[in-house]
């Protein structure tokens, strides 16, 4: 008999990058990968990092995803063997769960065969999320700029015009968002809101250019990331580190715990990273080399034949 194989490929985001919050992020060249056929039953093969969670089939958000989405909408539930190849570290604001979610309403409506184009899956996906930012990076790619019009997501991507390369320095726990969203305030000043307006401004113009010396301003925040400096202690050790050295800038990554460093195309990674070693005084963390993203995540029908 006839199936068809979905094939996903989402890159990993950061999102805010400074003043952006809940509308800018960046795609990132880490990716979750899977493929999908129709099965009796459920089932999933799971390779790369954080296996013990992408593979089990109990507390699943994926699966969890998934499956609600069909029963939402009325689709009939069809079982999915799965083969899951993940790149993306889970809790450390790299995107895990805007990938995951994205992936989980692609299946929906493919396999419950709801039909819905890139961006109705792009809006349920943001929705289901609670915000656009992560979710339009990951399935536009690029640096992308985004927000809620009524019910619909309108985003755009932006190809950078420059090949900076990123740094992306991790503690060794995760950090659950609704924690690191817990320490930011409700209101703020009107002197900070207009200095956050006037930073995304300018870090979207730098995109846009290629003018990485804008970037060390453009990213400069007063919105966010002083309040989670708490509860990410990573972002206050190495915010110095910002506009030195060929480091271009430093942000927290999304709601955190990690730190994301876009570095000068030509400077040595392993500087950077001495440098960041240097400021952390032995402290242990994990970096991950990678880079921007500009394609959009893979969404491709694979037609295969199967003996039964």
């Amino acid at each position: 008999m006839s199936k068809d194989r979905l094939h996903l490929r989402l890159p990993a985001t950061s999102a805010n990058l400074g003043p952006g919050f809940d509308a800018l992020a960046l795609a990132l060249t880490l990716y979750l990968e899977i493929d999908a056929v129709a099965a009796r039953d459920y089932s999933i093969r799971a390779s790369g990092r954080n296996t013990d969670v992408c593979g089990s089939l109990e507390r699943n958000l994926l699966l969890y995803t998934y499956k609600k989405t069909l029963e939402k909408y009325g689709a009939k539930e069809v079982p999915l063997a799965l083969d899951v190849r993940n790149g993306i570290p889970l809790g450390m604001g790299c995107g895990s769960s805007a990938a995951t979610r994205l992936a989980a309403v692609a299946l929906a409506s493919h396999f419950g065969r709801l039909g819905w184009d890139r961006s109705r899956i792009l809006t349920e996906a943001s929705r289901l999320e609670g915000h656009p930012d992560n979710t339009a990076a990951c399935w536009l790619g690029g640096f992308t700029v985004a927000c809620w019009k009524g019910d619909e997501v309108e985003a755009v991507s932006l190809t950078p015009r420059a090949s900076w390369q990123a740094l992306i320095v991790m503690p060794q726990k995760p950090l659950p968002t609704t924690l690191s969203r817990k320490v930011v305030p409700e209101t703020f000043s009107r002197a900070d809101v207009v200095a956050n307006l006037q930073r995304v401004a300018l870090l979207t113009a730098a995109f846009a250019t290629g003018h990485g010396e804008l970037l060390a301003t453009g990213v400069e925040d007063r919105l966010h990331q002083p309040y989670r400096e708490e509860v990410c202690p990573l972002l206050k050790k190495l915010l110095p580190l910002s506009g030195k050295d060929d480091i271009l800038s430093v942000t927290l990554s999304g709601a955190g715990p990690s730190v994301l460093l876009l570095v000068q195309p030509g400077f040595r990674t392993e500087a950077a990273k001495a440098l960041v070693l240097e400021r952390l005084e032995g402290e242990p963390v994990e970096m991950i080399e990678c880079s921007m993203q500009a394609n959009a995540a893979l969404c491709r029908v694979e037609p295969q034949t199967v003996t039964s």
